[in-house]
């Protein structure tokens, strides 16, 4: 479980995080929402450490990541695995390369071992035969499957995922999603994933973050989302005219 305490973090004298509280379940597909400039993008990358706050914490099964020295970080690190919205793999490296490169860092195993662990982990997306590929050669979902292998190949405890049906067609982002939602079930990862995409949100998430203003101004079930009550969630979900007909339907 991941946990955030009273964390509120600034730029140029300008509050973007105001006393955020939240907490990310295991085995939950934990989603973060709210429009641009919300605030959810600083908030994942306070998370992850890419940002420190000016004040709370943030804890990892109860460590506190933000209190902790470089060397403390660098162990809760690699237990975290990221899957970027553009994929982010090297086009000069082959997808068995790409999925390896977490491994050759980090892992202290042989390399005929970190090369086993990636093939388990390209057989786990059903890529078993792309390894010898360059990314170019493969799809925008099949990158996609790849950047969720590559994520996954320290066995992480902690899986964070940015958009990750960004660019995808519906039926290749659903694909993506209960990939995602299957392997957090299977490891017992505690799973975060920032998304602008209602359709991933109304389906895959189990809970669910609102961002408005810097604050979590709504969370709760991904069941009771439709009838939050918020204004501005109400009015953040509704802004497409399929989910305004979909509001129609729900009305007695």
């Amino acid at each position: 479980m991941i946990e955030v305490k009273d964390l509120s973090k600034s730029f140029g004298g300008q509050s973007v995080l105001r006393d955020v509280s939240a907490r990310f379940l295991p085995g939950k597909m934990n989603f973060i929402i709210g429009r641009s400039g919300s605030g959810k993008s600083v908030l994942t990358k306070c998370i992850v450490g890419l940002h420190h706050p000016e004040r709370g914490s943030v804890l990892y099964d109860g460590r506190d990541f933000t209190a902790m020295d470089h060397k403390g970080k660098k162990e809760i690190r690699k237990e975290i695995g990221m899957l970027f919205q553009g994929s982010a793999l090297f086009d000069s490296m082959t997808v068995l390369e790409n999925v390896m490169f977490p491994l050759r860092m980090f892992s202290d195993e042989s390399l005929d071992q970190n090369r086993e662990r990636a093939m388990f982990c390209l057989e786990r997306v059903e890529l078993p035969d792309a390894g010898d590929k360059f990314p170019s050669e493969l799809s925008g979902g099949m990158q996609k499957r790849v950047g969720i292998a590559r994520a996954i190949a320290m066995n992480p405890r902690y899986l964070f995922c940015d958009e990750p049906n960004s660019g995808l067609d519906p039926q290749t982002a659903i694909v993506i999603d209960n990939l995602i939602g299957d392997l957090t079930r299977e490891f017992g990862m505690t799973t975060v994933v920032v998304s602008h995409d209602m359709n991933s949100v109304m389906e895959a998430s189990d809970n669910v973050h609102f961002v408005h203003e810097g604050t979590i101004a709504w969370h709760g079930e991904s069941e009771t989302l439709l009838s939050g009550g918020h204004p501005a969630l109400d009015e953040f979900i509704f802004a497409s005219k399929l989910m305004r007909q979909l509001r129609q339907t729900l009305r007695p």
